[in-house]
């Protein structure tokens, strides 16, 4: 895996050849000769005429085998030479005929010749010794520091392999040129990645179909004769946000632009503007689930070092606010790049410099702890992780499966779009969505506008809010771990609520495809055969009592407004049940419950001659009483619209 983009951090290279001659603390021979051919050796190094370099200092080491300098410089040149065995060999052998302090910075060179024979162990051994020897901070000391690290790390890690079985996409989105940085809609239906030929970058779009992606077609309202890319698309599919570089008007060397899905089509790309973007250089975004924050990678003031990740939170107003840096428990000294937040909004993917690691750039992912914390990066291991700098990666919907570009042997051409199973325990949380189209009831025409609410029970608090497009549709996400309802309504309209029962969902579950029929309110308010009830799915009891659940109150609160907007409305509150239990003990509980729902609206301000309350007990079924499922369904609370 490789990292192929116009936004591509600029590598930090940790070899450090250049050291290789620097000039050590000379240790005096008796020998003119041997210290003759040891200058000419030293001039030829840093002249980069390794072989004859090499060839004059091993005639000053046979003129004084005991010459330190000329040893280790003889180790310096097999290192230059690439020939790491030797050097090792050679700097063993040299560091053996001084004191360990004689030269600190030969302990380090042994490291990295080490190093790239991968002995792992073995360069971290020489690390350790050489960072209890050098005194003088410098910027060697700190490489040898992170270094350390890394060797610590690739040892256990190439010890415990994880699971890495990649295969290209199937179908017709690759092709010879190059395709990078793949994001994908919640449904999984459609893919937006970076294309790039002949040196250009644009925005391709594909659409899965037969289980095959199609040929990726150019987002033409998007693309210009500049670069687009490493860009994101909100769950819904809606929403797109990009990197634009080097355009007329802009703020930065690089910045984050967005464009709408409106009426079939894109708008015209807008600059998301201060203060997501600065002078400096922004990319690389990333959308939470409820699309209300933004991640990104940037350059600007007051980060940690390098390119740190970021957030911004989108107010009410629609405005982006103020970013504010993810941190040090994820942005080090060095760079860190290419955020991707997973849609259960608590599993974030990156690319890191900083943390331990195989070397380069990995990836890592950090969970969202219950006090709001990012908890300590994991790296996702060997081989997903190599030597080499790893690219941006994203994970479906079902946390099942991760997706990369890379240039593998068993590719179409150049950089291509891969996909391979991710092991359990890098996997996010599981995440299901609701996807439906609202409609009239009478004239089954599409309604656009419709305000979908979906809240967090348990807390009480939204969890996110859209309106219908111009089809009447939307798509929402629903994280596993909590229970949501979902309020769907427009002015002079009944509105339709829905439950979603996640908590204590361990997988992947199948995704809610609705159909909304929303029910005109009738002319007057008057009461009709035609008039249909509304399920109240999210007003509770507990069990065999009609005392309310609180977390009825998000539902309650909905009907009391619909009545307070539409103050010729009058309706009756309905109670059923199942079929268990005694008729007339059911009869009873279902009256005491619609009470309760017309007590309730009664002590916050409704009229009561507004409200009716009745109990049809188990004569009204909706479904079979034979399941756990019929039954939940059959026990419900209604409301209807009636007369005065």
């Amino acid at each position: 895996m490789k990292l192929y983009s116009i936004c591509a951090c600029i590598l930090f290279s940790l070899s450090t050849t250049a050291a290789l001659s620097q000039t050590y603390t000379t240790e005096e021979t008796t020998s003119r000769k041997a210290q003759k051919l040891y200058q000419e050796a030293r001039a030829l190094n840093i002249a980069v005429q390794y072989p004859k370099a090499l060839e004059v200092v091993e005639k000053s080491i046979a003129a004084d085998p005991k010459f330190i300098d000329a040893a280790l410089l003889q180790a310096a040149i097999y290192y230059n030479l690439e020939r790491y065995a030797e050097a090792v060999q050679a700097y063993e052998k040299a560091l053996g005929m001084a004191p360990p302090e004689y030269s600190p910075g030969a302990w380090y060179q042994l490291a990295l010749s080490a190093w790239k024979m991968e002995d792992f162990e073995a360069a971290a051994q020489h690390f350790e010794r050489y960072l209890k020897l050098e005194t003088k901070s410098s910027p060697t000391l700190n490489r040898a520091k992170q270094y350390l690290k890394n060797a610590r790390f690739i040892a256990e890690a190439i010890k415990t392999p994880v699971p890495f079985e990649p295969t290209p996409l199937a179908g017709a989105v690759n092709t010879i040129n190059n395709e990078s940085l793949p994001v994908f809609t919640a449904d999984g239906s459609t893919l937006v990645y970076t294309f790039m030929s002949g040196g250009r970058e644009d925005l391709y779009i594909s659409r899965l179909a037969d289980s095959a992606w199609q040929a990726g077609e150019p987002i033409e309202a998007v693309n210009t004769p500049q670069n687009e890319g490493a860009q994101a698309i909100s769950a819904d599919g809606k929403l797109l946000i990009f990197t634009g570089c080097n355009r007329m008007g802009a703020m930065g060397s690089c910045d984050l632009y967005f464009s709408e899905w409106r009426n079939g089509a894109w708008t015209e790309p807008k600059n998301m503007g201060a203060p997501v973007n600065t002078g400096a250089w922004e990319s690389q975004p990333s959308l939470s689930p409820d699309g209300r924050t933004l991640y990104f990678a940037s350059e600007r003031a007051g980060g940690k070092g390098g390119r740190d990740l970021w957030i911004s939170q989108r107010q009410k107003s629609g405005r982006w606010g103020d970013p504010v840096n993810l941190g040090d428990s994820l942005n080090t000294s060095a760079n860190e790049a290419s955020p991707f937040i997973h849609p259960d909004g608590q599993t974030l993917y990156f690319m890191s410099e900083g943390h331990p690691g195989m070397g380069g750039y990995d990836l890592f992912f950090s969970r969202k702890t219950a006090a709001g914390a990012w908890s300590k990066p994991k790296n996702l291991g060997y081989p997903i992780n190599t030597m080499a700098n790893e690219g941006a990666l994203v994970v479906s919907l079902d946390g099942q499966t991760a997706y990369f570009s890379g240039d593998k042997a068993d590719g179409v051409g150049g950089v291509d779009l891969y996909s391979f199973p991710l092991y359990p325990a890098a996997q996010p949380l599981p995440v299901t969505y609701a996807k439906a189209a609202v409609f009239d009831e009478q004239t089954k025409k599409p309604l656009p506008g419709a305000l979908v609410v979906v809240t967090d029970l348990q807390t009480g608090q939204p969890y996110t809010a859209s309106n219908t497009d111009e089809k009447g549709e939307f798509l929402v996400c629903l994280p596993s771990g909590k229970t949501y309802a979902m309020n769907v309504s427009l002015p002079d309209y009944l509105f339709y609520s829905e439950h979603f029962e996640l908590a204590g969902l361990t997988h992947a579950d199948k995704p809610f495809l609705l159909n909304i029929a929303l029910s005109a309110i009738p002319a007057g308010a008057t009461a009709t055969s035609a008039n249909k009830p509304v399920t109240l799915r999210n007003v509770f009891f507990e069990s065999g009592s009609a005392q309310l659940k609180p977390e009825s109150r998000t539902e309650l609160e909905r009907l009391k407004q619909l009545l307070n907007d539409h103050k010729t409305l009058n309706i009756q509150i309905n109670g059923h049940t199942d079929n268990v239990g005694p008729d007339a003990d059911n009869l009873r509980l279902s009256e005491q419950r619609a009470k309760a729902v017309y007590d309730y609206l009664v002590q916050n301000g409704i009229a009561a001659a507004r409200l009716r309350f009745k109990g049809f007990g188990e004569t009204q079924p909706v479904t079979t009483n034979d399941t756990p499922e019929g039954r939940q369904q059959n026990r419900r609370t209604e409301f209807v619209v009636v007369g005065k």
